[in-house]
């Protein structure tokens, strides 16, 4: 299927400073993409060019297949900026109808499309309150429903969850799967990385103008993880659990393979949780399910009483704050 949207050698230069580097991005029909990156690396430039808003200094931007052109490029994407300025003293209703009527709609078109957005934006109730009494987050879905006035297939969506409290953001999250279900590609910019991992199905880091890594959420976090980690919680007896787990890392003093069942992971280190003093935590270069099965099934044997075995992944922040740092 043909990308939504896809950036070949993207740039652009502001005098001597480049603001994005040559930047490749090819972002699928249907999926939600989270750009990440600090402030000033080039997620707002990226964002403001694919919108038609800045002209790049080279690079080629392709929307849904075609070259991106004045005029034929707006009728595709919708944009909500980071700032999103709503006109005072227009009631709900009539800030959509204005937006409608710049794209030529009639009468009944606007009629039919004012209702349906609001009520997918779930502002229907507040359709004739004045656009400068609604909250951030009432706000928020106004602007988000601005952008989708002419149906586009494609959203830009800069830093959707700014400045909205717990449950504005939780709205905006079940809006932005609805959107999905609708087959619309969103491209949205955020701070909250915690939050990008549970709706968007594609993210993309960005520093200092540079793409660092693109994919898939699971993906991209398989290949940041500095190796597996597991918890492992036991009911009594954690010293001998502790020993047990320490003969199984690699160059360990005795590390007895004669008496070592075979499948079993080779850890590279251990600790107990200074949280939780029945809780370990263990670390390999890597480990498979069939030796994570095994691992367990090894502790069983050993009468240890296992409480809880998981597998700890790194949320994406703190991917995001080492891959940064690095």
């Amino acid at each position: 299927m043909t990308p939504a949207i896809e950036t070949i050698g993207l740039t652009r230069r502001y005098g001597r400073m480049v603001a994005l580097d040559n930047l490749n991005l090819s972002i699928a029909q249907g999926s939600i993409y989270g750009f990440i990156g600090p402030n000033g690396a080039g997620k707002t430039t990226t964002l403001r060019m694919l919108a038609g808003l800045l002209e790049p200094s080279s690079g080629t931007i392709l929307l849904m297949g075609q070259p991106q052109r004045q005029g034929r490029s707006q009728q595709l994407i919708g944009y909500m900026p980071d700032v999103s300025g709503v006109y005072d003293d227009l009631r709900v209703w009539e800030y959509l109808d204005f937006f409608a009527r710049c794209y030529g709609m009639n009468s009944a078109q606007r009629r039919r499309t004012v209702g349906d957005l609001l009520e997918l934006v779930d502002l229907t109730a507040k359709r004739d309150s004045f656009v400068q009494s609604l909250s951030r987050g009432m706000q928020q879905r106004l602007s988000l429903a601005h952008a989708l006035v002419h149906n586009p297939p494609v959203l830009l969506l800069d830093e959707p969850a700014s400045g909205l409290d717990p449950r504005a953001r939780v709205e905006l999250r079940e809006l932005l799967r609805t959107l999905r279900d609708m087959g619309k590609t969103v491209l949205l910019s955020s701070h909250i990385l915690s939050e990008l991992a549970e709706v968007c199905t594609e993210i993309g880091i960005i520093e200092s103008g540079r793409m660092v890594v693109s994919g898939p959420v699971e993906t991209v976090r398989q290949q940041l993880q500095n190796g597996a980690k597991l918890r492992i919680r036991v009911l009594h007896h954690v010293p001998t659990a502790e020993q047990v787990l320490r003969d199984l890392i690699a160059g360990g003093a005795e590390n007895n393979h004669s008496e070592r069942p075979r499948g079993l992971p080779t850890l590279r280190s251990l600790r107990i949780d200074p949280t939780d003093g029945r809780a370990i935590l263990v670390e390999a270069d890597d480990m498979r399910e069939d030796q994570e099965a095994a691992l367990l099934a090894y502790l069983v044997s050993k009468n240890i009483a296992v409480s809880e075995f998981r597998t700890q992944a790194e949320n994406l922040e703190e991917l995001f704050l080492r891959l940064t740092a690095a």
